[in-house]
């Protein structure tokens, strides 16, 4: 697995290695795969000689270096309806014919990331565990499925017993039709610091039930909370196997005391929410014909390239929500991983845009700059 070290190759080294490894897998572009490791990725789901595949953690499944995250903002642009189904809740007001729309879009995207590669999809909340679950209806097996059950399951302070986290956790498997997930990820608060020891061994004993009963396959948390997140992977080592956490665009580790130095010594996989820090990296609206779409493909494709250049992060999730943006995240992770002289002082001023951009419910999330 790529350690992040720089590797000098002679041209007989480099040749006998390639011999053994299929082109596309390399582990973190900082060293060649091993032969071994080359036959594991090409088992993995969705498998694609030309997309890049990073380990998962202690999990040691292979995923792909960006998966696909549940939401589906600004998918009105995409599908031009009137209804935005923001929220992920039903939308009464929508017709017939816009619900089809969605979900034709959802089932054409998910089978797209499959055939690009991309092989992983992390569902949040109440509503996208059901949306993905019909969209993979007769292809489950081509991608991995990573879930929690909403903010009833962890944040509600009635739903911080074991028993009802798996509880919520067998009726959302039932209602949705699947008879389990790769990996159940709690969402836990934003500020998980505020959860008792208490409840933070309430959430492990269900993470470990859930294993045993096959539920889940592999167990993890999201959190904003980085100290928390630190002590919740250090007391658990062995149910904590993927953290789902924040890194944007300009996000950077710190040299000392790292949450991913952490993450690197337990062998955390790290699933990276809020890329584009909910659009705010954005000029456009999302619209593909906007004025903005070329300036904003450009700048979707820099911020998984920085953030790709960590190799502590595993993949990040963003919403894809057309063909188009799926091909330009495999561009991005086909292009040269390091930002030139050029490029990474474009880099600064674009994030100084997307701090300045973002909403006030968003304003948390500039604690992410440094890590």
């Amino acid at each position: 697995m790529a350690d992040g070290t720089k590797q000098t190759v002679t041209r007989r080294e480099f040749v006998r290695d390639t011999a053994a490894v299929t082109a596309g897998i390399s582990v973190g572009l900082t060293k060649v795969a091993t032969a071994a490791e080359a036959e594991a990725v090409k088992k993995t789901r969705s498998y694609n000689p030309n997309m890049e595949y990073r380990r998962l953690g202690k999990t040691d499944l292979w995923v792909s270096a960006v998966c696909m995250g549940g939401h589906w903002k600004r998918i009105d642009k995409i599908t031009r309806t009137e209804s935005d189904f923001k929220g992920y809740r039903t939308h009464p007001e929508a017709s017939a014919k816009e619900w089809q729309a969605f979900h034709d879009n959802r089932y054409d995207i998910v089978g797209y990331c499959s055939e690009k590669g991309i092989n992983l999809i992390d569902c949040a909340a109440t509503t996208e565990p059901g949306v993905y679950a019909k969209t993979l209806k007769g292809r489950r097996d081509s991608m991995y499925l990573t879930a929690t059950w909403g903010f009833a399951e962890f944040r509600d302070p009635e739903g911080r017993k074991a028993d009802k986290m798996l509880k919520l956790f067998e009726e959302g498997l039932k209602k949705t039709g699947l008879e389990y997930i790769d990996l159940w990820r709690v969402m836990a608060l934003e500020r998980g610091g505020r959860h008792s020891e208490a409840e933070a061994e309430e959430m492990a004993k269900a993470l470990e039930i859930a294993k045993k009963r096959g539920m889940c396959r592999f167990t993890g948390f999201s959190t904003h909370d980085r100290p928390w997140a630190k002590h919740i992977m250090e007391t658990y080592p062995d149910l904590i196997q993927v953290l789902c956490t924040p890194y944007t665009a300009d996000t950077k580790e710190l040299p000392k005391d790292s949450l991913f130095a952490a993450a690197r010594k337990l062998d955390v996989g790290i699933l990276g929410i809020k890329p584009f820090a909910s659009n705010s990296l954005f000029r456009g609206d999302g619209s593909p014909d906007g004025p903005h779409a070329e300036e904003d493909d450009k700048r979707a494709r820099m911020a998984i390239r920085y953030i790709l250049a960590n190799p502590a992060i595993t993949a990040p999730i963003p919403g894809l929500i057309s063909r188009h943006q799926v091909d330009n995240v495999v561009h991005a992770i086909q292009e040269r991983r390091e930002l030139g002289a050029v490029e990474e002082a474009e880099r600064r001023e674009i994030s100084k845009e997307m701090w300045s951009n973002l909403p006030d419910h968003y304003q948390w999330l500039k604690n992410w700059e440094y890590v």
